[in-house]
């Protein structure tokens, strides 16, 4: 928190945000734009926390601040090939930094709090060795955790990047874990939801279930303590919890956690396991069976390869380690591939569910997405029957005629904890399981294969502290601090002979990575290398700053490559063409376009009539025009271009660039390799207001 760092990506005050001043519209984004941290700030009343004793209400009181503590725990494997060790690391975060820095592996947001044990209990029943672990996990997370109880409860004075002193609470704003790990979390049996009431004969109801709130467990816990036939051994107590569909643990640690006592508000919709892993279980396997594993596969084989997309050459019936990026793009897919050779009812159904998957993954959300997040998963309800008359849900033998998915069931509560959250994407498996390589894998394999436990801490220390020594001689170097500028008249008073004059004080991370870079410093673990800003490259070349030979200032003879042809739409060019010289005939027959000759005429009339007027307004058909005296009579060609746009709720953020091919017909690619694209031909036409309207799809 207190890192120089992070100060541009960290708010201390919750927010609601509306699409207009009329607030009709609300729209959620991080953590802090929901309901659960607006009430915990602004309208305590609503946040209480339950005792095995009694209820307590809580009240912060003026100048607090809510940190919101973001926890996740999954197993991992830290031996490679051979030994078979793991270890189960606790990860912790803040929820007031931004989705976009926290979820950057390389700003180490997901720091290590704990290893938990991974006991092998020697009772002979595997039920009980279950229950026993499933104590000793909340018995282990309740010591960690009580400093953050602690200062949830009474509060914790901490200092902010800035240098100021702060009262916090910190409540527990999620936990991020897969389904096992969150039914064990909110201590449930293996067949109940873990947020809902909902047991597995409901997990297909077409309706959300009441939560499972706190108070439900922790008074089922109590009627479990107060049975004498139950605390007779620990047979008969886990006989009389997996009565009352609980897992055995007698104190969660959750249980006195001020303002955070709730699995169902904690526990939320996790992308990577509960929407893509559910996609590859079972979208997928009905899929295959309706087509069987040789046509899908065909037809998997013979689409055309992409830029940026893995292309399954060889199907996807026998793919057996399948990592997150694989099942989207298969999902990109998955439609087109089925369209024809399975019922209309059962293609409903699975567009169903990947339009639902689709709105959900959003960054920015309002409660209009919302409405139609909640559409999808009703039609695929309406039509999800039309799956099970196919026989295309079906076990190791035989087929299955029930919904007793917990999956599909922890759909319904992904709009609720949207509007509780924020959006679901920045609570995905994706960050904190790729966090585990640098804090628990590469660590381990650093050492000599013994204590891995001592010696990824030992490393993760030595790390962080060379990381801080790293970044606060650069500081010191660079002679400047961050903290608030103060005004001329209140600093004269308060003048001392060691402060350093004002320009050298910094109030953003903006401002003081300059000074950083200036004085050698490197963040120690970066490997990432961060996107290019064509959108800069693009306004050096339109202020002729981007051809200046260096050390002088005569232009260059090499021509730029990167131009702005839209408000958010950057193109950029390789240094050298594919064909660096060819006369229009030859450009012509190589790609098979009779009339280039004419096309390329058309549009420099209009052009130089029009200089304004840039948008292609048609792509073939009928020329206007057709001159054989053009001003060029040689082409230079790129196969490739490269295209990056911003993102349209965030245009100052720049996204990932896409590669647009356009091979001619070789050896390697007989027909050529061409990706679709789609140009907006209408100016008065903007996306998303106009949807495709006035665009053209070549």
């Amino acid at each position: 928190m207190q890192s120089p760092l992070v100060q541009d990506h960290i708010s201390f005050s919750p927010f609601k945000l509306y699409e207009s001043a009329a607030k009709t519209m609300r729209i959620y984004t991080e953590w802090l734009s929901g309901d659960r941290a607006w009430n915990i700030q602004v309208n305590p009343c609503l946040c209480y926390y339950h005792s095995l004793v009694n209820i307590l209400q809580t009240q912060l009181g003026p100048g607090a601040t809510v940190l919101g503590v973001v926890l996740s725990s999954d197993k991992t494997n830290i031996s490679a090939m051979t030994g078979g060790r793991s270890a189960h690391p606790l990860l912790i975060s803040l929820a007031n930094i931004s989705m976009e820095f926290r979820n950057k592996d390389s700003n180490n947001a997901y720091l290590l709090l704990a290893l938990l044990p991974i006991p092998k209990f020697i009772h002979k029943k595997k039920a009980i060795r279950g229950m026993l672990d499933a104590r000793l996990y909340h018995h282990c997370l309740d010591i960690i955790l009580a400093p953050l109880k602690a200062a949830a409860q009474l509060g914790i004075m901490l200092v902010d990047p800035l240098g100021s002193l702060r009262w916090c609470f910190t409540p527990l704003a999620l936990f991020i874990a897969d389904t096992p790990e969150a039914q064990l979390i909110s201590c449930v049996s293996g067949k109940t939801s873990p947020v809902t009431t909902a047991n597995y004969k409901q997990f297909g109801d077409a309706f959300r279930h009441p939560p499972r709130t706190g108070v439900i467990t922790l008074n089922t816990i109590n009627k479990l303590h107060g049975s004498t036939n139950a605390l007779q051994s620990l047979e008969k107590y886990k006989e009389a919890a997996k009565s009352h569909q609980l897992n055995g643990v007698q104190l969660p640690f959750w249980r006195d956690w001020t303002l955070s006592s709730d699995p169902s508000a904690f526990l939320n919709s996790e992308p990577l396991h509960h929407w893509h892993k559910q996609f590859w279980d079972h979208d997928v396997k009905w899929c295959i069976y309706m087509l069987g594993a040789a046509e899908i596969d065909f037809r998997f084989s013979v689409l055309r390869n992409h830029s940026g997309y893995r292309h399954f050459k060889e199907g996807i019936s026998s793919l057996k380690q399948v990592t997150g990026r694989e099942q989207r793009d298969i999902q990109r897919y998955i439609i087109v591939v089925i369209a024809d050779a399975v019922p209309p009812r059962f293609l409903v159904a699975i567009r169903a569910l990947l339009d639902f998957r689709y709105f959900a993954q959003s960054s920015v959300i309002n409660e209009k997405v919302c409405k139609n997040i909640n559409d999808a998963l009703s039609l695929f309800h309406q039509h999800k029957e039309a799956i099970l008359e196919a026989g295309a849900r079906r076990g190791k033998k035989k087929k299955i005629d029930n919904w007793h998915i917990p999956k599909v069931e922890l759909l319904q509560s992904v709009v609720s904890n949207i509007r509780l959250n924020g959006v679901a994407c920045q609570w995905s498996a994706d960050f904190t399981e790729h966090a585990h390589i640098r804090v628990v894998k590469e660590p381990a394999r650093s050492g000599n294969n013994r204590l891995y436990e001592t010696q990824i801490c030992r490393y993760l220390d030595r790390l962080e502290k060379i990381r801080n020594f790293s970044l606060f001689t650069s500081i010191h170097e660079a002679g400047v601090q961050l903290g608030v500028v103060k005004p001329v008249a209140e600093e004269k008073e308060e003048e001392e002979e060691t402060s350093l004059p004002e320009d050298f004080v910094v109030s953003t991370t903006l401002e003081l990575l300059p000074f950083l870079w200036t004085s050698g410093y490197d963040d120690i673990g970066m490997t990432q290398i961060p996107n290019p800003d064509y959108f800069h490259m693009a306004e050096l070349v339109r202020k002729g700053l981007s051809g200046l030979s260096r050390g002088s200032n005569q232009s260059s003879l090499q021509p730029p490559r990167t131009y702005q042809c839209a408000e958010n739409v950057v193109y950029h060019l390789a240094r050298d063409p594919s064909y660096s010289k060819k006369t229009i005939a030859e450009v012509a027959q190589l790609y098979d376009i009779p009339d280039l000759s004419a096309a390329i005429a058309s549009y420099i009339l209009r052009v130089s009539s029009d200089p304004t007027n840039s948008h292609i307004d048609s792509v073939g058909g009928r020329r206007r025009i057709y001159q054989n005296d053009l001003p060029v009579s040689h082409l230079q060609i790129w196969k490739k271009v490269r295209i990056q746009t911003s993102a349209y709720h965030y245009p100052h953020d720049k996204l990932a660039p896409h590669t647009v091919n356009a091979a001619p017909p070789s050896s390697v690619w007989p027909f050529g390799q061409f990706d679709s694209v789609i140009f907006n031909i209408d100016p008065s036409k903007k996306w998303p207001q106009s949807g495709l309207l006035g665009k053209l799809q070549v």
